[in-house]
């Protein structure tokens, strides 16, 4: 909502800011302020930054994680454990596990969680891809990361159906993850511990 006490170039700054999760129009003016007043320590340096994620960051087309590179730096770390597949629904969330050490497989993203009441279905997620990894013969386990929302279940129980004809062994976290919690705004000691105790589906 304009307050014609700004030019249109500052609305506009605030109409994006206002965009991020996170921030409304209160918050974002408040951000739109405070890099105007930083302009040369934050602004420029943020619109550099800004253009070159938009310029050279994509998704891998192996796993769905963001990275210049495509594998992605985990798809092609020579360290990690190519027998396992951890399934997440969100880059976020690799982000929060790789922050806790507590895995050392490759990923998949999913892009999301079935919603019948927002409809998203099985085909608007990466759910063909992942039947296509998991069909591989190295491939051992599938660990389904997926936020203990009630979409999050929802979405486990039907993958661990359309996995089950194949040769791996399905498993999911621990209930350290309490319901109704995030894989990204969990601690580190927590996401550690889960995926420890993590058990057979």
């Amino acid at each position: 909502m304009s307050t014609h006490s700004a030019g249109p170039e500052i609305e506009r700054l605030i109409q994006l800011l206002a965009k991020l999760p996170g921030l409304g129009p209160r918050s974002a003016r408040r951000v739109a302020l405070h890099l105007l007043k930083k302009r040369e320590a934050l602004m420029g340096p943020l619109a550099e930054a800004l253009s070159n994620a938009a310029d050279k960051i994509s998704a891998c087309s192996t796993c769905g994680n963001l990275d210049v590179s495509d594998p992605c730096a985990i798809c092609a770390a020579p360290g990690r454990d190519p027998s396992v597949i951890c399934v997440v629904e969100t880059v976020g969330d690799i982000w929060a596990l790789e922050r806790a050490a507590a895995f050392k497989g490759r990923y998949h993203v999913l892009g999301g969680v079935l919603s019948p009441l927002d409809g998203v279905r099985p085909d608007d997620l990466n759910i063909g891809r992942l039947l296509d990894r998991a069909a591989a013969p190295e491939i051992k386990e599938v660990v389904l990361a997926l936020n203990a929302t009630v979409d999050g279940q929802t979405t486990a129980h039907y993958l661990s159906d359309r996995l089950e004809p194949l040769e791996v062994s399905i498993t999911s976290l621990a209930r350290g993850v309490p319901v109704g919690g995030e894989l990204d705004y969990l601690d580190d000691g927590t996401l550690a511990a889960a995926f420890k105790s993590r058990r057979p589906t």
